[in-house]
């Protein structure tokens, strides 16, 4: 009979996420991941075969996890187009807050992996994955994008999917601007000061 497991799968997918999201692929070593999930190097390896098939498994927890939320929030009914858009830059502003008391960014897997083009073409289930993230996060943008045009809660001009897009790249930049050290109060005023420039009032 085969012996049982000694961790948990989601709580070592939850630490490598955390390592990774922060240090990359490259500067996280196996006995880091070891160090931070609680387990032997054996049994990581009886688990996930390989730190790269680790990584794409925590990639797509990432996604899964960061990208239900953002989802709930950007589709929440109770909520005009523009609180929707607040919503979602509240989660990020919230992360950085709460890395920011711990003494360092919240980093993303995302943006780490992007700025890493040897890692997309290391394994294209990477970029595939990071592909389907994007779009799933700019469709749910411009739904919302959408519903603040009709609800006058945003500017009607406002071309849906390139505000989508502004927001992304909002959201990417907040990131690397905490990753470089910029505090969660500027952070805070620099979503403040570009999305209300999307807002009617």
């Amino acid at each position: 009979m085969a012996r049982p497991r000694e961790f948990s799968e989601s709580a070592v997918l939850d630490a490598a996420v955390a390592q990774f999201r922060v240090h990359g692929y490259a500067d996280t070593s196996t006995e880091q991941l070891c160090t931070v999930a609680g387990v032997r190097r054996s049994s990581l390896y009886n688990a996930f075969g390989s730190k790269d098939e680790l990584f794409i498994r925590a990639l797509e927890h990432y996604l899964s996890d960061t990208g239900g939320r953002q989802e709930d929030a950007l589709s929440d009914e109770d909520l005009s187009g523009a609180e929707r858009l607040d919503a979602v830059m509240g989660l990020i502003l919230g992360e950085e807050d709460d890395a920011a008391r711990h003494g360092h960014a919240a980093g993303c897997m995302v943006v780490n992996s992007r700025m890493a083009p040897d890692l997309v073409d290391q394994d294209e289930r990477i970029g595939q994955l990071l592909d389907r993230g994007l779009a799933h996060q700019t469709s749910l943008l411009i739904q919302a994008v959408d519903v603040g045009r009709r609800d006058g809660s945003l500017k009607a001009e406002l071309p849906p999917r390139e505000t989508a897009l502004t927001i992304v790249s909002l959201i990417s930049g907040i990131r690397v601007l905490a990753q470089a050290g910029t505090g969660p109060e500027d952070l805070r005023q620099i979503a403040n000061l570009t999305l209300s420039g999307l807002k009617t009032a």
